[in-house]
């Protein structure tokens, strides 16, 4: 079906107007509202310890999260793309699982396992290794919501490029080690890293696995998330939308360095 040229704009505009209604006016918004006192008022609401205290803990929790998604991650698309085996959709299943469930519902299914009361409760109880409501059970929360980003974006990747340059290099005596080095960790760098940027951006944002799992007490387990839902719960709402600011900034570096990426990723390809 051939549509009109003064339908296809109609389409545009109307799909540009929803977009912006629903996106830039929110996010304009409450950038307006945080810049409005002032730019030193807005940085001395950032600068709080509470607010230096959240974004170290937030980045020290990306610092965790990110590795461990690329140490698991990766040799399990390596797995799920050059293996067949016997329950293999039941594990693609398990991993797009956090896509599914709901953030709380994560968090309470923590507090069942690793609660004082839960299946692991006597990791707590016994041997005095607080989970829930700790620094681990947000590290925990996260690394769950997480999992999806590096084996969704590398698994693609590995069946696009085939296992022809493997091959060829265990045939010129390379272990398997030097393979991996060599020839796969190469050829999935573009998707490993749009992963990474995924889990950054997600792990930043996440709130309702965390909260339900922390203490949310300010300069000990409290992100910066829960820290935009602590003040604007406690009556301090332009401290929520500077804090909202900084995450909305976070989100933009992610955003910009996506299409980088993408234009990176399709330049490669044009080239090979």
């Amino acid at each position: 079906m051939t549509l009109s040229r003064s339908t296809r704009l109609i389409l545009r505009l109307v799909a540009s107007l929803y977009i912006f209604a629903l996106l830039v006016v929110p996010l304009g918004a409450i950038l307006w509202r945080a810049l409005e006192p002032g730019v030193g008022a807005f940085f001395a609401s950032i600068s709080t310890p509470a607010a230096q205290s959240a974004l170290q803990l937030s980045l020290l929790v990306v610092a965790i999260v990110v590795p461990l998604n690329v140490i698991f991650g990766v040799p399990t698309a390596i797995v799920l793309a050059r293996r067949r085996f016997r329950g293999k959709n039941a594990l693609q299943a398990v991993i797009d699982l956090p896509f599914a469930v709901s953030p709380v519902v994560i968090g309470v299914a923590l507090i069942v396992l690793w609660g004082s009361a839960g299946l692991f409760g006597f990791v707590e109880n016994s041997w005095g290794f607080k989970i829930i409501f700790g620094f681990p059970g947000i590290v925990l929360a996260s690394l769950f919501v997480t999992i999806p980003f590096v084996i969704r974006e590398v698994e693609p990747v590995l069946h696009e490029v085939g296992t022809d340059q493997e091959e060829a290099a265990a045939t010129l005596g390379a272990n398997a080690w030097q393979t991996f080095w060599r020839i796969t960790l190469p050829s999935i760098r573009w998707g490993l890293t749009y992963g990474v940027v995924l889990t950054v951006a997600r792990t930043l944002g996440e709130f309702g696995a965390v909260l339900m799992v922390s203490s949310n007490l300010p300069g000990q387990s409290q992100t910066l998330t829960l820290l935009v839902h602590d003040r604007y719960t406690l009556g301090n709402p332009y401290g929520a939308y500077t804090i909202s600011v900084v995450l909305m900034a976070v989100a933009l570096i992610v955003l910009v360095a996506q299409i980088l990426f993408d234009a990176q990723r399709s330049r490669v390809k044009t080239q090979d």
